[in-house]
């Protein structure tokens, strides 16, 4: 049945029936059935009412009740059904499914003027895609561990399953490696703008790892090579070629008031493309070698990301040779190799390479021809349209955050899209999509909410929800986005109050 507007739920569920009234809540509620989603549930509880509700294995007719269990049968993998009535149940296919199934159930949580209580519904729901991400860029500024978990939970609280960390760029390198020590020393002390840096030890990026785990989401650590390495030259410049200084990152440079990278020291710019490790020195494969083995060992989730976006530098014969390597390395390690569409270009990419497509929601030609080859040798695809999804972009011409490279975005345009229709590919291939921050113009943590929020919104229903859904509609949407205002503030999320958007009080 479709979902009624009067239930403000995002990602909109496959079905939903919205019942008569509301149930309160009442301190004397009770939790009972798995534990984790009930600490999870009771916590997420306390901080939005200030109210504490308490578990119990046995049920008292005389208490209303929440049950919470998980049940194959219940629904596709990530699944769930809910029931508000009298009583509330949430069935949950699998473990990620129950906690799927509390997120919608704490967006059902409502003050109202007889205080706060749950609309009435049922819901029964599975996501579209299984890939569904957020890119998280700590490069350009870096986020502190707490930050990164905070991200986390927001995100996971809008079903996505997996944070991309871009650790590594020009402006900086963000995680520990012992067999490479001044990495860590030398090369993560400042960010873009000449702003503070700092660095993941490894047992912060475990413990990053362990809080994502908790809410059911994937790490994916990108090293991005072999371009965008300028960092790398800081801590160790023998592993480094000169800087490209090309005409259009001269005059970009002079546009921004900012200074051209040199070899060996510390980049803060914005520039792109002059950067490249020595291809053909075979001290660069032992160097990563090192990398993505100490990476892989501390995790768990099956991907390694190794960039192989704007090699603007590189000709393309040492692209391919560069490519073809690291991919084969990423597998002998045991992991899925994952790329930026570029890596496309080289013939023996690593069969099963996951491509991540970065261009133009009309993509040209060359970009459709290289995010296809993935596919061609038994990979799949995460969509990342920069003219529609990214971020980073501004929302108009006057917002004083984000760039305008890729165009303009507002949240109708982050939202009317269809993944499906953008290349030439079979549907089985889009494993999901994915929205990226880019950091450039991010001075702050209420810099990035600004950026993030609202959009986020749009690209989580893209990939939770089914195509063809009568709730993937625009006026549907920004309705339901409206009503998230109060669930936001209660979370601290300093989000921007887009025009667009008749925001809830």
């Amino acid at each position: 049945m479709a979902l009624p507007d009067s239930l403000p739920l995002i990602p909109s569920p496959i079905s939903a029936t919205a019942g008569e009234g509301r149930l309160a809540l009442t301190p004397g509620t009770l939790v009972h059935g798995c534990e984790a989603a009930s600490a999870a549930l009771i916590d997420a509880v306390e901080r939005r009412t200030g109210t504490r509700l308490t578990t119990s294995d046995a049920t008292d007719d005389a208490a209303t009740t929440i049950a919470l269990r998980v049940d194959p049968a219940a629904a596709a993998a990530e699944g769930y059904t809910l029931r508000v009535a009298e009583s509330i149940e949430v069935v949950g296919a699998d473990a990620a499914g129950l906690f799927y199934g509390v997120q919608t159930l704490l967006q059902l949580l409502r003050e109202g003027e007889d205080g706060w209580g749950w609309q009435r519904a049922e819901v029964a729901d599975a996501p579209r895609f299984a890939y569904r991400g957020v890119m998280l860029d700590v490069t350009r500024h870096f986020f502190p561990v707490d930050e990164v978990k905070t991200v986390i939970d927001r995100a996971a609280a809008l079903k996505f399953n997996h944070l991309h960390l871009h650790l590594t760029d020009d402006q900086g390198w963000r995680i520990e490696i012992d067999a490479w020590p001044l990495l860590a020393e030398k090369a993560s002390t400042t960010s873009a703008n000449g702003d503070a840096g700092g660095f993941y030890t490894k047992d912060d990026y475990r413990e990053i790892v362990g809080h994502a785990a908790s809410r059911h989401v994937t790490i994916v650590p990108e090293i991005d090579l072999p371009g965008h390495t300028h960092a790398i030259g800081v801590a160790y410049p023998d592993l480094v070629e000169e800087p490209v200084l090309n005409d259009e990152l001269v005059r970009a440079t002079e546009a921004w008031g900012q200074q051209l990278p040199v070899r060996g020291e510390p980049f803060t710019g914005w520039g792109v493309g002059h950067s490249s490790v020595r291809i053909r020195d075979e001290r660069t494969y032992d160097f990563v070698r090192d990398v993505l083995t100490e990476l892989a060992e501390i995790t768990p989730g099956p991907y390694l990301h190794i960039g192989g976006d704007e090699s603007l530098g590189t000709s393309a014969e040492d692209f391919a040779y560069f490519v073809e390597r690291a991919t084969a390395m990423v597998q002998q390690i045991g992991k899925t190799p994952v790329a930026w569409h570029e890596a496309g270009a080289a013939a023996e990419i690593a069969t099963g390479t996951v491509g991540q497509f970065w261009g133009a929601l009309k993509p040209s030609e060359l970009h459709a021809s290289e995010a296809a080859h993935f596919v061609a040798r038994g990979g799949g695809l995460i969509l990342s349209p920069s003219d529609t999804i990214y971020l980073d972009m501004k929302y108009d011409a006057d917002y004083p955050l984000g760039l305008a490279w890729a165009g303009l975005i507002d949240v109708r345009r982050s939202y009317e899209w269809e993944p499906t229709d953008m290349l030439d590919v079979p549907d089985e291939a889009i494993l999901g999509i994915e929205g990226p921050l880019w950091t450039e113009t991010v001075r702050t943590f209420e810099d990035a909410d600004q950026l993030i929020y609202p959009r986020i919104a749009a690209v989580a229903e893209r990939a939770w929800t089914p195509a063809g859904s009568p709730q993937l509609t625009w006026d549907s949407f920004r309705t339901r986005l409206g009503a998230m205002a109060p669930l936001w503030q209660a979370d601290g999320i300093h989000f921007h109050r887009a025009a667009e958007i008749d925001w809830s009080s």
